[in-house]
Order: C-alpha cells, then structure tokens, then sequence
C-alpha cells in the first residue's frame, strides 16, 4: 500500500511540474483509462467523471494517462452525470431522484434515458459537487476543471424543487409558463439563474480549497454556443459567466450535431453546416474575447447521433473549416470521447454494414488534428468586411418556449435572418454580446450593428446607453423588427421602476432621440453616425424567397454611405490565411457559382495521401485546408510539414534527419516531410517488431518533400532520413 501510495504521490508531482511547462493548446475528453488505441497525442487528456469504472480507480484512470506523458485535466457534467451515490442517497442518506427537470405532462427529462435525469441545481447537489466531486479530483493532484454543459430545458420548470425556488426567487407562488408570456420569461430567467449561481458557488469552492492546498485551480465551462442553446431551447448561464472571478475559460463545443441544425435562407429550410459552426464559434468569440478568457474550440470527427462514415467526414470538414476562421483562437479540443471514434462502429454510406473508422477517415483526421498542434493564433483577418455585428445576448433563450399568441419563430430564423444572408454574401458576420458592451473591445472595430428585439430583449436600459454612445460617435445602427411578439410587454426594467415605454426598442429609440413610425422603414442621422428602422422582424429575410434584399441593400448603404468605410463588396467565399495554412469556404446560395482558385504550390491536408497541387479549386458549396509551400519558415531546415502522428525527439546532421511518430495503434501514418535535398534512404523501426517493412517513401522534386506512410504505434515509430 505504502508503494502504491508513493507511486501515485510521484504521479502527481509529475502532473504539478508538467503542468507548469506544458502549452496546454490541444486536449481531448475521454472516461476510458489509456488504451493504445486512443492514443491521440494531443497535450492534455481531460478525464471524465470522478467515479470508479470497471474495477479500476478515479486515480488509476487518471495516473493511466499521467504515465503516458499527459497533463490531466478533469470534466463532469454539471447538469447530469453519473451521480448514482448522490441520487440514491448514499453519499447524504436521502434519495435525490426528486430533483430530475420535468416538463409539462410530469415526464422527467433524461440525459441517459431512464438512468441520469437533467438536475435541477439545489443546494444539495451543489454541496455535492463540491465535496463529493471537486474536492476529490483537487486531492488527485488535478489543477484544471472543466464544468459541462449547465443546461435546464426551456419546456422543463414544473418539478417540486424548480417551485419551490421559484418562491425563494421572486417572493411569489410559481406559475405555470404555458400559460403566458411573462410567464415563460419569468421561468427561464430564473433557470439561467440558478445554474449561474451554481457554478459560481462550485467553482468559488474550486478556487478557495485549491489554495489551501497550495494549488492554483483554473474552471473552466464547456458549453455549447448561445446560438445553438437558444436554437434547442436550452437555458444556460453562457455570456454572464465570463465575468465571474471563479472562470477562467471555456471548452465551445461546436460540432456536427449542433452546426447540422436545419435553418432558413431564401424560403427554404435545410442543413447548412458551414454557416451555422460558423456563427456558433463566433458567438463564443463575442463572449469571451473582451473578457480576455481562455477559449478551447471543440470539434468532432463524429456524432452523438448514428450516420454513416461518408456523412461525418464531409461535416467534419465543413465544421473544422469553421473553427479556422477564427484566427485569435488557437486553442483546442480535438475531439471528444476517442474511445468512440476509433472503437465503436458506425455505418457505411448506401449501405446497413457497420464497420470501424475506415483508414482513409482516421489517416485525414490525424492529418487535421496534428496540425492544431503548430497552428497559431494570427493577426490576419478573413476576406471581406470584418467590421458588420449583430447583437445578440442571453436573453435568445428566454422567449424560445413554448409559443404564445400564434408567434412563432422557425428554426431560429429572428436571428438567423440577420446573420444568414451576410455569410452567404461574403461577409464575415461578427456577433457583439450586450453582456459584454461595457467593455470597449466589443464595439470598438464595428461599423454597422444590427439589432432586434424580435426574439431577445435588452438586460437593462445600460445596453441602450453604451448604443446610442456608439452611434453618436459615427456608428450606424439597422434596427430590425415589428415588435410584435408578445414578450415586449413583459414585466421588465423598460415598463417599471418609473418607466413606462412600450417596449424595449422604444426605450432604444428614446435614448438615440429619434421617434421612427411602427410601420415605415426610416433613416436618422444621430450625432456623427446615423440609425435605419426596417419594419419587418429579421425572419421574414430568411423565410421569404429574395427576403434578405431589402436587408442587404440597406447594410450596404449604411456601411457605404454613413459609415464612409469604403465600397461593401458581395462574394461567394471567405479566405483566411494561418501562417502556412490556407483556410477556404465557398459558399452555395450566393452571388454566383464561381470557384475559389489557389494557384500556389499547396499540400491538401483533406486528402489523406497528402498530395502536392500546383494549385486548388475550391468549388461553390465546398471548403479546403491547404498547407501552402510559398509560405514555409526556413525552407533550407528539415522538417515535418504534414502528418497523421505527433512528432517527437528530432535530430538533424548534416546529411540525416529523424525523429519519434505516435499515434494511435491500428491508424496508418501519412506524411511530408521537407528536405534539402533527395532522400537516399529511409529507415523506420519500432521497439515492438524492428524495422518496418511496410514503408513508403516517394519523392517529390517540384517540393522538395518525401512522402512517407507506415503504420502507427503509440509507442513510437523512429524514423531517420538520410540524403
């Protein structure tokens, strides 16, 4: 037992010094201990749940991954998890179960079906996080905690506990949100807010008992975006929690699942995976980057739901693409669960067979999720106009169920219709987070901000103020909506406490000095900027076929004319350019048809042979990741450009190069390597078996890089090159 426990002592330590030198840029999640076919290689491994798993230990699982050269972070739900002692009442003597989120016709609603129930956060279960669950992985020697997905249902709200905080909260008897507006506001504002105090109580805990143990913990909120929790009908904390003292980050977890949402452009709803991570990541973006938070991208090579293989890569692709566009953020999570993605089976495209990630597929996605390891952040912008925002804030989750008097808003679409038709024009849409406007980064590059309050209201009357400041400074501002739906008249800071404006947009037009007709599209000149007022709610942009042209005419107008920022020209694609990196999205639905055309000498990183193209056409509807040639730092240096391992231990003479690959077992390796000149011969050995008869090797003159395939192997394959 001593030997053990000094073992594990050591293991800690090792975590301790590591931590302290370890980038902390790429991680992944997983509730498996290490395994040699999960093996991704990335800087951290974040370790799920703090229960014990099949006859093996929380500390075993995590010194599994220690020993293997790994920092270990450590994630749980905070909404759901395996809580089973909690529940049950083993860990308090009472029984838990009661505290499951229940929708209207008394179901409650499951995480894990009929296992793991989505909580409602009472004082109990927080006091159980932070003495059950937190404290035990500090003991662990863990310094980075992630809390997942702090989520309560907009249909939720009629279980015993959510009514009894309700009276706690409001000083009055619960009220069933079906029945009216203010009523469903009521309820989703007090949802957001009891899981914003909870993590502030957990992760304040984190923090107070790290440091009497002399450790400083970092807590970080893996969550989803704004746009798709409001999209789902989910309330969550989001923006309101990057300013508390206990937060130092978030995970964005944007994927297929979330970015496949269907949505409204032109009339016709469907899948556009592309645009939709896009504004996701965005709004995360808007979230945290004026509170200087650290932000992990998250991407996934699969889905929590069942397709084939065919459909995964192309949307991991469109969403990984996505993710890239955002050049101030460099940090990621490479995947979750790779237990998952290279052990389970999953179907092929035309067909019922299930088979396991195909070569090609794990090979492409290697290739991907190694170069996160070299990418970094960059100052370029991507092409076209940077400096078009809309507002958006919390509030998006309040009003999105259920539905009051005939109002409806399909997919999504109030905010869809005024990001939308920018992104299939070119534009680079910003989000701006009214949580976030007293900071001045969050306006400070804007030229044109669209606002509505068709499908979200102002938190106070200091958003109007930090506004219409903006706009007599030389802002123009697109005001968009009927206001109309049946939320305006909620109890809320416009309509008491002294005022008694009809809605928030009036209070806004008040502040700006302006009194825009109800029915009329209106233009103003408010001190050095100036205000547009189109009477049509932003859905009607999307929903309608040729809706967004009123919309399009009046941004370019705005950003012509008042702005003064020069010409606002429509393209069919964004281009963003990453140290060597090409970053391409041509959209569909858009101005024309016309490719994207890279004429310089470029690696395709989406193909897994790793090909060299004299150049690429990128065509409409369709995105590339290229590594470009023209752009390589010391070009007279070995090096490795590309590859589907991690690299490691390398060594140049004057006539050899070589180095350490590894990556998960039962993978095959795909790289370019650059040169000096001709290789003469190549030599791959592992410790297992020797020398490795399966390599390949095949020179390319034009660029000076050999391309090398071999299998994978966690432990290692030693490649030297000599020329």
């Amino acid at each position: 037992m001593r030997k053990l426990f000094a073992c594990f002592a050591l293991s800690v330590l090792v975590q301790l010094v590591s931590a302290q030198n370890n980038p902390e840029k790429t991680a992944f999640q997983t509730g498996s201990p290490w395994r040699p076919e999960i093996d991704v290689r990335s800087d951290i491994a974040i370790i799920y749940g703090a229960n014990d798993r099949k006859n093996m230990t929380f500390q075993e699982r995590v010194k599994s991954w220690r020993d293997r050269g790994y920092q270990t972070d450590f994630m749980t739900g905070i909404a759901w998890g395996d809580y089973g002692d909690y529940f049950l009442g083993k860990w308090d003597g009472q029984n838990h179960m009661g505290i499951g989120q229940v929708q209207m016709n008394g179901d409650t609603i499951w995480h894990n079906k009929g296992v793991v129930p989505y909580i409602v956060p009472v004082k109990s279960f927080i006091e159980y996080m932070k003495t059950a669950v937190v404290k035990k992985v500090i003991d662990a020697g863990i310094t980075n905690v992630f809390l997942e997905e702090p989520e309560f249902w907009a249909r939720a709200g009629y279980e015993q506990p959510f009514k009894e905080e309700w009276q706690r909260y409001y000083g009055f008897p619960w009220r069933a949100q079906h029945l009216s507006a203010e009523n469903t506001y009521l309820s989703n504002k007090l949802k957001y807010q009891l899981y914003f105090d909870a993590i502030k109580e957990v992760s304040g805990y984190a923090k107070t008992y790290g440091k009497s143990k002399g450790l400083n913990i970092r807590v970080y909120i893996a969550t989803h975006s704004l746009v798709n929790y409001a999209s789902w009908k989910i309330v969550s904390p989001e923006a309101s929690l990057a300013s508390l003292p206990g937060i130092d980050g978030y995970i964005a977890q944007v994927w297929t699942g979330t970015a496949r949402e269907p949505v409204f452009y032109n009339g016709l709803s469907k899948e556009r995976v592309f645009e939709n991570a896009f504004l996701e990541y965005g709004s995360m973006v808007s979230m945290t980057a004026p509170t200087k938070r650290k932000l992990f991208f998250l991407t996934d090579p699969i889905e929590d739901r069942e397709h084939d293989w065919a459909d995964y890569k192309r949307n991991y692709e469109a969403t990984f693409v996505a993710k890239l566009m955002y050049p101030m953020v460099a940090d990621y999570e490479v995947m979750p669960w790779p237990e998952r993605i290279y052990t389970r089976p999953y179907k092929v495209a035309n067909s019922t067979e299930q088979v396991l990630i195909p070569q090609y597929y794990s090979t492409q996605m290697q290739v991907m999720v190694n170069s996160l390891n070299s990418i970094q952040v960059s100052d370029n912008k991507v092409s076209g106009v940077n400096s078009i925002g809309v507002l958006m804030g919390n509030s998006l989750m309040f009003q999105s169920y259920p539905s009051h008097d005939g109002y409806e808003d399909p997919y999504f679409s109030n905010f869809y219709g005024q990001t939308i038709p920018l992104l299939k024009h070119g534009i680079p849409v910003q989000t701006v987070h009214m949580e976030n406007l007293s900071y001045v980064a969050s306006l400070k590059d804007i030229k044109v901000l669209l606002v509505s309050y068709s499908n979200m209201k102002p938190n106070s009357a200091e958003v109007h103020t930090y506004i219409s400041n903006w706009v007599r400074n030389g802002g123009v501002l697109i005001y968009c909506g009927r206001d109309n739906d049946p939320y305006q008249t909620v109890l809320e800071w416009w309509n008491s406490s002294g005022n008694a404006f009809k809605s928030p947009a009036e209070h806004l037009f008040y502040t700006l000095g302006i009194k825009p007709s109800l029915s009329n599209n209106q233009d103003f000149v408010v001190g050095k900027g100036a205000v547009h007022v189109l009477r049509k709610n932003p859905k009607e942009f999307v929903m309608e076929i040729s809706g967004a042209d009123v919309l399009l005419s009046t941004i370019k107008l705005a950003y012509e004319r008042d702005a003064k920022a020069g010409l606002l020209n429509f393209k069919n694609n964004l281009v963003v350019h990453r140290g060597p990196y090409d970053i391409v999205a041509v959209m569909d639905e858009s101005v024309n048809a016309e490719p994207v055309v890279v004429k310089d000498l470029v690696i395709d990183l989406f193909d897994p042979q790793l090909p060299i193209l004299n150049g690429k056409t990128v065509v409409s509807g369709a995105q590339a990741y290229l590594y470009n040639l023209s752009r390589v730092n010391n070009r007279a240096k070995p090096q490795v450009l590309a590859t589907a391992a991690r690299v490691y231990n390398e060594e140049t003479t004057s006539n050899s190069y070589s180095f350490i690959a590894k990556s998960p077992i039962n993978t095959l390796n795909s790289m370019r390597v650059l040169l000096p000149k001709a290789f003469k011969k190549v030599l791959a050995t592992n410790a297992e078996s020797g020398e490795i008869k399966e390599l390949k090797a095949m020179w390319d003159e034009r660029s000076k890089t050999v391309y090398l395939g071999f299998p994978n192997n966690p432990e290692g394959v030693k490649i030297v090159i000599f020329w």
